[in-house]
């Protein structure tokens, strides 16, 4: 007979698997029925968030959570004109926020804040977001919601930075996308895990550019067969079309009028 201890192991572990299943089950909505999130969903969702670690207990992120259609629109169209953001019944931005740390530092304690001076901090913030966004995705997801990230925030943050009124010390990072799916997206293929798990040193790369030219393949097949015959576009054609170019240039003019300075 188990014991108790044993017996709360067993669920431990079981829910574990369940936690695993959710997030190796990932794939990216964009097409949302028009059923509203619950109030009690989101409650979740932002509860996770802020349980995730952040770098010195800092919690040097903000989540603005937009559900007004107009502001919803607004945000679909400096975003590129991707209609899901428009289409879902939440939409969250996920901030870099160092202004608390300000308020902490100088208004509470008269001490002046010297990490914006420097380009950690945009990496902290940035980094602190990031880990925000995956949580609340994780956290979305097991509550059987569809998300979908959303980087081309980054792409008229000044504008974006007005509509939302963020303060100085406050910068854009991703959005987030988060409703019920009208429909499930077919999973996509993933690099294998020898590609990105390298163990004590990092892969050769001889070894690396195979890995990467058999993922090609394997997406390549994967789009043939979601488009149809229309596109066989590979992994490397895909991420050539973004990285060929300098995409969003003014991302440091961004930071600098925000009270971040990059030179350090």
């Amino acid at each position: 007979m188990l014991s108790a201890q044993s017996l709360a192991n067993k669920e431990r572990v079981s829910h574990m698997n369940e936690v695993i299943k959710s997030l190796t089950d990932h794939r990216s909505i964009r097409s949302y029925t028009d059923e509203p999130v619950a109030k009690e969903q989101l409650d979740q969702i932002i509860q996770a968030v802020q349980s995730a670690p952040t770098s010195i207990n800092g919690q040097q992120v903000t989540v603005i959570t937009v559900q007004d259609k107009e502001r919803k629109k607004k945000i679909s169209e400096l975003s590129g004109g991707q209609p899901w953001i428009d289409q879902a019944p939440v939409f969250l931005l996920f901030c870099a926020d160092f202004n608390r740390a300000k308020i902490a530092l100088e208004d509470l304690n008269d001490i002046k804040m010297e990490i914006t001076n420097g380009l950690e901090s945009v990496l902290v913030g940035a980094v602190d977001a990031g880990i925000a966004l995956g949580t609340a995705t994780a956290a979305a997801e097991s509550l059987g919601l569809g998300t979908v990230p959303i980087g081309a925030v980054r792409g008229n943050p000044q504008e974006l930075i007005e509509l939302l009124e963020l303060p100085k010390y406050v910068f854009p990072v991703s959005g987030l996308v988060i409703g019920h799916p009208a429909d499930r997206s077919a999973k996509k293929p993933r690099l294998p895990q020898e590609a990105v798990n390298y163990q004590e040193t990092y892969l050769n790369q001889d070894e690396l550019t195979s890995y990467i030219q058999a993922y090609d393949e394997k997406m390549s097949e994967y789009m043939n067969k979601r488009t149809n015959g229309k596109e066989t576009r590979n992994w490397s054609q895909g991420i050539a079309s973004y990285y060929e170019r300098l995409y969003y240039p003014h991302i440091r003019e961004m930071l600098e009028k925000q009270g971040f300075k990059v030179e350090k």
